[in-house]
């Protein structure tokens, strides 16, 4: 049980290091907000993996898995949710000539980040495919299925938390960098076009 826990949990390193919506998400709140809103995005988006996980568990995430009409309202409304993220970046660049947003009297970026975490992992359905189709072939034998499920979302959230976690606190280190006008504008503009990219990747890729 423990070798197939390992091998489980170099798999789910190696998946959760594959740059995603999720990291995308962190970068333009830990570039426009600092290491405290890129650490509560990296929340929001844990919490949104357990959650995910306690749905895989009682089995309703492979019932939205299964149902293309469930699966393409929840992934089109993810695809929306992060080109809105991506055209708040670009409007932002435009906005911002002197590349500051306490230049403005307002914050980098609007609204809760925990939130922005939460909603954007939420409305990605290639979690749910992902746990329900992948998860079980790595459960170790010998516990129960629920159990070995648990332990691998438990796993695959920890994981997640600390890379993503990693990440945000190296951007923070490096936000001095990234304020300079003409870095934040590409930047700003960067993200934003990935952003927009991963939510038409999201809308047409299929379940």
């Amino acid at each position: 049980m423990f070798a197939q826990l390992l091998v489980a949990t170099g798999v789910l390193a190696v998946l959760t290091m594959v740059p995603g919506p999720d990291m995308a998400v962190v970068t333009k709140r830990s570039l426009a907000s600092g290491r405290q809103d890129g650490l509560r995005t990296v929340g929001g988006i844990t919490a949104g993996l357990l959650l995910w996980g306690a749905l895989t568990v009682v089995g309703l995430a492979a019932v939205l898995a299964a149902s293309a009409t469930a699966c393409t309202v929840v992934k089109l409304a993810g695809a929306a949710y992060l080109g809105f993220l991506g055209v708040q970046s670009l409007l932002r660049s435009r906005r911002s000539p002197s590349g500051s947003p306490a230049a403005h009297g307002a914050p980098a970026s609007a609204g809760s980040p925990w939130r922005t975490g939460l909603t954007s992992n939420l409305f990605n359905p290639k979690i749910a495919v992902f746990y329900t189709g992948l998860l079980p072939t790595l459960a170790p034998a010998g516990v129960s299925p629920h159990l070995g499920m648990i332990l691998l979302v438990l796993i695959h959230a920890s994981l997640t938390c600390v890379w993503l976690g990693g990440y945000a606190l190296l951007l923070a280190k490096a936000r001095a960098f990234f304020e300079k006008p003409a870095v934040r504008r590409a930047t700003d503009r960067i993200t934003g076009v990935v952003l927009i990219g991963f939510g038409v990747k999201v809308a047409v890729s299929q379940p």
